[in-house]
């Protein structure tokens, strides 16, 4: 670790301890060179997989893309932001426990589509309207019998 104030890569360690959330630790260092003191933080780094679109183009994961859809579906709904968060965070761990080192985004789109079905009818029926490309009501009402009889099943 280079010093901020000098870029001498000698320092040492002088008081670690977790940060406030526990996500990273936090470490006090004072280098050697000019004795001048700085903090850094460590923390573990996520591998994410790259998501291929359907046009196979690829990006990187991006859990702003996902928040960003969520939310237009839910907007007007009684649907809390964190509520939106826990979906996101949810998704994102699933996608970092996928085997490959890339991930279709229909993948990511079909566990959208499952949060919203199980969190708000209007919210999920928003957003496949959208993910799937409805071309005309038929396909809308396609997709509203489709879930109306998983809720039927489910006892909802």
């Amino acid at each position: 670790m280079k010093c901020p104030f000098c870029a001498n890569a000698e320092n040492k360690v002088i008081d670690s301890r977790l940060s406030k959330d526990g996500d990273a630790i936090r470490r006090r260092r004072e280098c050697v060179s000019c004795g001048k003191r700085f903090t850094t933080y460590e923390v573990v780094e996520e591998v994410l997989p790259t998501v291929v679109k359907k046009d196979g183009r690829r990006e990187p994961f991006d859990r702003t893309k996902i928040r960003s859809g969520i939310k237009k579906a839910c907007e007007k709904r009684p649907i809390s932001t964190d509520v939106i968060e826990n979906i996101v965070d949810r998704i994102e761990r699933r996608c970092q426990e996928y085997p490959d080192k890339e991930i279709p985004a229909s993948v990511v789109g079909e566990q959208v589509m499952k949060e919203l079905q199980n969190l708000d009818g209007v919210a999920y029926v928003r957003f496949a309207s959208v993910y799937r490309e409805f071309r005309d009501v038929g396909d809308f009402m396609d997709e509203l019998k489709a879930f109306l009889g998983v809720k039927k099943d489910d006892g909802k």
